[in-house]
């Protein structure tokens, strides 16, 4: 029996009694029948994957209106359908077809007050939306402190003043992140008070320009350390002083959040974040140091365990009878904590032995990365290993008369890595009590489809995260493997080759040509022979 198999047996036990209770004899999926819902962040990770299992795993869902701006020359509609178009949905347009036409696209911007929305758009979602997921938010972590306050928090006011005039309002599910008390070490499930007040920092955003408020940006967000955490902690305040025994609400606190672990199926994923991005530069052979304390745990979740947690949530919430707990506003941390822990180290071992068995396609270099704890050390390595590999490359790319693009690639690496250098050298433990329970409330009969199995085997989890990656964000087809493989062992017969010469080059200018150990010798003897 699998691990999962065991959970289920195991929620079948805890819930003997729950299901003999009156309201709990709802599974998740008829609770959804009929509902009318609104997603904010529709086109982003959490956002399109919330979408897809909301119409498959509860497809008598009513209707799921996405707040969605026209970008790009395309229209909302277009925009939609781009999104329906990808590999994602394929299983849902398969089982239930019809079910995409329950998409509602709704023309509006986060960043604008009313949320942007036309008079007639903002009625008809008073008059009908039963459920709202805020999941819009700017997940980078270098925007201006007034593009993150406008759109973070500002725009999850804007959602939440929304809400509070909706008719049938059965919840609000604000998406926030683990790290933003990123600050204190153990984060419990807690709302806490933040250095700045929400409203003044709003009031700061829309009247003061860019240019001042980044010159008091680090003084004003410490302790914080980037304009993300600390506009997703307002927008907690917001939450807390709007939603708090005043609307149905909750808060899910994501920690990394990463490939599906298998709903639609296993290893889908739309960005480079977090160990997604490390496996890919790696195996790329791009990526050759990174900077981190190997013993630290990584805190990772995949998107559709999150997603899961969000419709169980929502189903326990909105079927809560009693007043005051229902008006409560509850925060859950989604986190790994305790449950399937993996190391920065593991994660490279593992890396290294995934990139020998399903190497990537036109890799630079054999992918033989590794991590440093000394920043000097890192540096070195990053000068003699990242930049002047890539000038060399760049060099012979503008002789043969094409574009250079490495060194490009390693200054978006090398941002990255050090936006990420306060995440990767501390550890937090996030405290997951309420998350771990709310999985023990799944009915029986709601466990194949909703339990969250996160125990499954982190090394199956990341090889699917590898491939995904492969499918997915590189666009190289599985087919391509056998001939990646071929490469990959020349590559590595190469680096043999040049690891060989460098090494016996160095032996020959140290040991014959400059006989530095023969310099050496003769100096201590003189120095001896002088005493």
């Amino acid at each position: 029996m699998s691990k999962c198999d065991l959970s289920a047996a195991r929620n079948q036990e805890t819930n003997s009694e729950i299901i003999m209770t009156g309201s709990k004899k709802i599974t998740i999926p008829q609770y959804f029948k009929g509902k009318k819902i609104f997603i904010t962040g529709g086109s982003g990770f959490i956002g399109k994957v919330l979408i897809e299992l909301l119409l498959r795993l509860c497809p008598d869902v009513s209707t799921v209106y996405v707040l969605i701006r026209p970008k790009k020359g395309k229209t909302p509609e277009e925009r939609i359908k781009q999104i329906l178009d990808l590999p994602l949905f394929e299983r849902l347009k398969k089982e239930y077809p019809e079910n995409v036409k329950k998409i509602v696209p709704v023309t509006g911007d986060v960043t604008e007050l009313n949320l942007g929305l036309t008079t007639k758009s903002r009625k008809l979602l008073i008059e009908e939306v039963n459920i709202v997921y805020n999941c819009a938010a700017s997940v980078r972590f270098d925007d201006d402190l007034k593009d993150a306050i406008l759109l973070n928090t500002r725009g999850t006011r804007e959602t939440v003043l929304l809400a509070k005039a909706m008719k049938h309002l059965e919840l609000f599910l604000h998406i926030s992140t683990a790290y933003c008390q990123a600050d204190k070490q153990v984060i419990e499930e807690k709302i806490y008070p933040t250095a700045a007040d929400q409203n003044e920092s709003i009031k700061l955003a829309e009247n003061c320009d860019s240019h001042t408020l980044s010159i008091l940006t680090s003084k004003y967000i410490h302790p914080l350390p980037n304009t993300y955490t600390f506009s997703k902690a307002l927008s907690e305040q917001v939450i807390n002083d709007l939603c708090n025994g005043q609307i149905p609400a909750a808060i899910c606190r994501p920690s990394i959040v990463i490939s599906t672990l298998n709903q639609p199926f296993p290893g889908w994923v739309d960005n480079f974040n977090g160990p997604v991005g490390l496996l890919a530069a790696s195996g790329k052979g791009i990526l050759r140091s990174i900077y981190s304390r190997p013993d630290l745990t990584a805190d990772y979740m995949p998107v559709d365990i999150i997603c899961k947690g969000l419709l169980v949530l929502t189903w326990k919430k909105g079927l809560e009878t009693n007043n005051e707990d229902k008006l409560k506003l509850d925060v859950f941390n989604a986190s790994n904590n305790n449950i399937n822990n993996v190391t920065t180290g593991e994660m490279i071992d593992m890396g290294a032995d995934l990139s020998w068995k399903y190497p990537l396609s036109d890799i630079l270099w054999y992918p033989n990365g590794s991590i440093t704890t000394c920043m000097f050390y890192h540096y070195i390595r990053v000068i003699f290993y990242h930049i002047l590999p890539a000038l060399v490359v760049d060099g012979l790319l503008i002789l043969i008369g094409k574009k250079p693009m490495l060194l490009k690639v390693q200054r978006k690496i090398y941002i990255a890595n050090m936006a990420l250098q306060y995440f990767v050298t501390q550890e937090w433990k996030f405290i997951n009590e309420k998350g771990s329970q709310l999985e023990s409330e799944i009915l029986p009969e709601d466990v194949d489809n909703f339990g969250f199995c996160r125990d499954s085997d982190a090394y199956e989890y990341f090889k699917n995260s590898l491939l995904g990656a492969r499918q997915h964000l590189l666009k190289d087809d599985l087919s391509t493997l056998p001939r990646a493989r071929v490469n990959y062992k020349r590559m590595y017969a190469l680096y043999l080759i040049c690891n060989t010469v460098i090494y016996v080059g160095l032996a020959y200018l140290f040991f014959f040509k400059y006989n530095v150990i023969g310099f050496i010798y003769r100096y201590v003897m003189s120095y001896f022979i002088s005493l």
